[in-house]
This record gives C-alpha cells, structure tokens and sequence, in this order.
C-alpha cells in the first residue's frame, strides 16, 4: 500500500464556474454547498453581466475530485442555476 492511498489528492485547487439567473438567492446556493463541508474557498468572485446574468467563480482547495463534481451536479440541479462546470486550476 502506497502513501497515495493513504492520503487521496485533496491539495488540488478546482475552480467552479457558475452561471446563474440573477437571482438573490443564487450567490448563496453556490456557498452554501461549502458552507454545508465546513470549507472556506479560496476565493470568490461574483460579477453581473449583461442580461441579468450572473457570473459566479469559486476556487477551493481540500476537497477530492469526487466531492466537487457531486457539488456541481447538484449546482446544475438547482433553481437559478443555468450552468455550473469546474477544472483544475
């Protein structure tokens, strides 16, 4: 057994971009996500665009791959929410 499996790669910084309606509820529906893993992001970005389109980037460290990609299927699942996507940074 290797060190690897020990300690899965948690030290990746994702960044999750999302596309929301600009909804006042929507910048909240992205962190709480967060919130509800106890993880403060690195950082945050929320910018209106034109037609009322709010643009959300969020960049985390800490978390396995697997535990962001459920956060951005649930994301695309919600109200507001038109698009929700991450990468490695």
């Amino acid at each position: 057994m290797s060190t690897t499996d020990l300690f899965p790669e948690t030290s990746a910084l994702y960044r999750l971009r999302v596309t929301a309606e600009a909804d006042l509820g929507a910048l909240s529906r992205v962190l709480e996500r967060f919130q509800n893993l106890n993880v403060v992001p690195r950082r945050v970005v929320a910018e209106m665009g034109i037609g009322d389109i709010l643009y959300i980037q969020v960049d985390v460290s800490g978390l396995p791959e697997e535990r962001i990609t459920l956060i951005t299927a649930k994301l695309n699942q919600a109200l507001s929410i038109r698009d929700a996507y991450w990468h490695a940074v």
